[in-house]
């Protein structure tokens, strides 16, 4: 069964918002046919000529890529040379779809991942902070009679409210006495016309998004009992939250190279790691970030890490990590980042049931490591 194209982007940009890539970033959907129904949809990191001829092969109608295969304007496209991939896929009536430094910085994406595998315990972003495309983040605080209480809760979560981190239902209840007093023209759920109500409420408050902040409220008036129920709406001014990229923090307990090591081996499959600063000692404070991201390395010095788990380094960066004493573990940049195309396919298979989502077995780093 197909599903046209507006409904697969729309649960792309679910996994990662376009609004989180940096300015420098081409990501969205870059090659092929809006009109098109997709029924099959191929991950890779890159977009080569050997894996358009694998998307061929398998009759894909997308490519979600997490490189953009354009990054610069084109003055030709040729069958020969850098843009030939491009000519193939239009040859061959391939889309592509490109989300690249999005799942970098969304929460859950892939520095979330990186982070988790070291064990770092509330990693916050590195550098390169941008804007959440969501606008600011509300809380709504509604006075409900005891009895309806979860029914209106249940309103606002389904509309949108209550959503914190990898968290759903977010909310708080405290009980108290709200009184009221209905007036001529009134027509009061409880009490009577002129005469002061008390009445044992609860006090219910959650977190919204900006972008749910009209559906919750609407949700809020069709669930409360009340003709005119009482609530409030405060636009939070949140000093923690930044969205960026990279991750640091404290791990959950102290890692020595060794089992840092075994467990980016297990996780990432990467067979071969290039090691920056000291190559033995105990790890208490890591950072992590995808690809290439030596430019924020002088916050991972500042923030006093012992380790910093990236793709790869300059050679100027390398050499400031090791007169630091940094630990760095380059684990080459496509490496750092194709585990993650694992979570993406989970995610979209999650939300798109009837489309096929395959990873490619022809995109691989285009570094070959060998002893000479």
């Amino acid at each position: 069964m197909r599903m046209n194209l507006k409904q697969v982007v729309q649960a792309i940009e679910e996994i990662a918002p376009l609004g989180l890539a940096q300015k420098w970033d081409n990501v969205g959907f870059l090659i092929g046919d809006p009109k098109r129904d997709i029924q099959t949809i191929l991950l890779t990191i890159d977009t080569t000529l050997a894996v358009v001829a694998e998307a061929k092969a398998m009759k894909a109608d997308l490519i979600l890529a997490y490189h953009p295969p354009i990054w610069d304007a084109l003055k030709k496209i040729t069958a020969d040379g850098p843009t030939a991939p491009i000519y193939a896929l239009i040859r061959a009536g391939i889309g592509v779809f490109a989300v690249h430094t999005a799942f970098d910085t969304v929460l859950g994406g892939v520095n979330d991942a990186l982070a988790e595998i070291l064990g770092i315990e509330d990693p916050k972003p590195l550098g390169d902070f941008v804007p959440d495309p969501k606008g600011p983040q509300y809380k709504i605080v509604v006075f409900v009679p005891t009895k309806d209480v979860n029914r209106v809760a249940e309103a606002l979560y389904a509309a949108g409210a209550g959503a914190i981190g990898n968290y759903s239902h977010c909310g708080f209840a405290g009980e108290g006495v709200g009184t009221f007093k209905p007036l001529a023209g009134s027509r009061p759920a409880i009490g009577k016309k002129g005469k002061l109500q008390k009445v044992q409420e609860i006090r219910l408050e959650s977190v919204v998004p900006a972008d749910k902040a009209q559906a919750v409220v609407a949700a809020l008036r069709k669930a409360h009992p009340y003709e005119t129920p009482a609530f409030d709406v405060f636009c939070h001014y949140d000093v923690e939250k930044k969205l960026g990229l990279g991750r640091y923090g404290k791990l959950r307990k102290p890692l020595s190279m060794e089992q840092i090591v075994r467990a980016v081996r297990a996780a990432t499959g990467t067979q071969s790691i290039g090691i920056v600063g000291p190559a033995r000692r105990l790890v208490k404070k890591a950072a992590v970030c995808a690809g290439t991201c030596g430019k924020i390395l002088n916050t991972v010095i500042a923030e006093e890490c012992d380790l910093y788990l990236t793709g790869e380094l300059k050679h100027h960066q390398a050499v400031a990590a090791d007169q630091a004493a940094l630990t760095c573990l380059c684990l080459s940049h496509t490496n750092s980042e194709r585990f993650a195309l694992k979570i993406i396919a989970k995610k979209l298979k999650n939300r798109l049931k009837n489309v096929k989502i395959a990873l490619s077995k022809k995109d691989k780093d285009p570094f070959v490591w060998m002893p000479i």
